[in-house]
C-alpha cells in the first residue's frame, strides 16, 4: 500500500478512467487528473504529487512541453510519459528532458503498476 499521490494527464477521460481504476486497485492514491500540458503544470503546482503519469500527445500544450515547464520549476518531479506505438522518437526526447520512464499504450495493468512502484522507490 502507498501514501504517495498521482497526478494522470490524459486528454482522453477513458484512459484516465482506466489507468486510475488500476491504480487504485493496486493501493495508489489519485489525487488529481487533467486534460492537456496546461493542466498538468496547474495540477502539479497545486497537488504536488509524488508522480504525474502524462501523455505524449494532448490539445493546447502537448505533455513534452508541459515536462519540460514542470522539470524547470520542480526539478525533482517523478514524470511518467505515456506514448502510443510508433512515437518512440518522442520517447527518446521525454527522458532526456527529465522523464523518470515511459509507459506504451495499449496499456498492461502490471507494466503501469511495475512502473510506478520503480520510479516511486
Amino acid at each position: 500500500m502507498s501514501d504517495k499521490k498521482i497526478l494522470l494527464v490524459d486528454d482522453a477521460a477513458f484512459m484516465r478512467m482506466m489507468i486510475k481504476d488500476i491504480l487504485v486497485k493496486n493501493g495508489f492514491t489519485v489525487c488529481g487528473e487533467g486534460q492537456d500540458g496546461l493542466e498538468a503544470i496547474e495540477k502539479y503546482k497545486a497537488l504536488q504529487p509524488d508522480l504525474v503519469i502524462m501523455d505524449i500527445t494532448m490539445p493546447n500544450m502537448d505533455g513534452l512541453t508541459a515536462l519540460k515547464e514542470i522539470k524547470k520549476e520542480y526539478p525533482n518531479a517523478k514524470i511518467v510519459m505515456c506514448s502510443a506505438m510508433g512515437q518512440e522518437s518522442y520517447v527518446v526526447d521525454a527522458i532526456k528532458a527529465g522523464a523518470a520512464d515511459f509507459i506504451v499504450k495499449p496499456f498492461q495493468a502490471d507494466r503501469i503498476v511495475s512502473t510506478v512502484t520503480k520510479v516511486l522507490k
